[in-house]
């Protein structure tokens, strides 16, 4: 996998990963400034520069509030924090499930408000019922991100430096 750059805000706000080189255009053209940077080295002839792990754009760019994500399977791990919401446990993302609330079976919908991550034991458990009637209690209440770069945060998480940018 290419290294990728996280992308910063005027603000410290995460925006998107990209590439190094492109990291590296931004701050050559002066629209970006180097916030955190890697132990390793580009050479050109005669100049050397440090291979960039997060910049920051100089201008701070408006970014729509109401954007609505799709609501997927990886998304909701992600929002969930690939934690079941009935026990807590986190078995790791290849034994967890996307749980309907309210069953499909009972007119529930794939909607942010009624899908929360389950490990693949309660989900079982639950069955095709409610968790009232399967005796069983949400950790949280399901609800749409409201995050602008919550899109990363899966991302963000799995990378030492990129982690204290997750929550700005």
């Amino acid at each position: 996998m290419a290294q990728r750059v996280l992308v910063l805000n005027a603000s410290y706000e995460p925006l998107q990963l990209i590439s190094v080189r492109r990291a590296l255009i931004l701050l050559l053209q002066e629209k970006a400034e180097l916030v955190e940077a890697a132990m390793q080295q580009l050479r050109a002839q005669s100049v050397t520069y440090s291979v960039p792990l997060v910049i920051r754009l100089v201008r701070y760019i408006r970014i729509p509030r109401q954007l609505r994500l799709p609501c997927s399977r990886r998304a909701v791990f992600a929002r969930d924090r690939e934690t079941c919401q009935y026990c807590g446990q986190q078995p790791g993302r290849n034994n967890l499930t996307m749980d309907h609330v309210i069953p499909r079976s009972q007119g529930g919908q794939t909607t942010w408000e009624n899908v929360v991550t389950a490990c693949r034991d309660c989900n079982h458990r639950k069955g095709g019922r409610t968790p009232e009637q399967a005796n069983m209690v949400l950790l949280s209440t399901p609800r749409q991100p409201q995050y602008l770069a919550f899109a990363l945060l899966g991302e963000l998480e799995r990378h030492d430096v990129w982690r204290k940018y997750a929550y700005t």
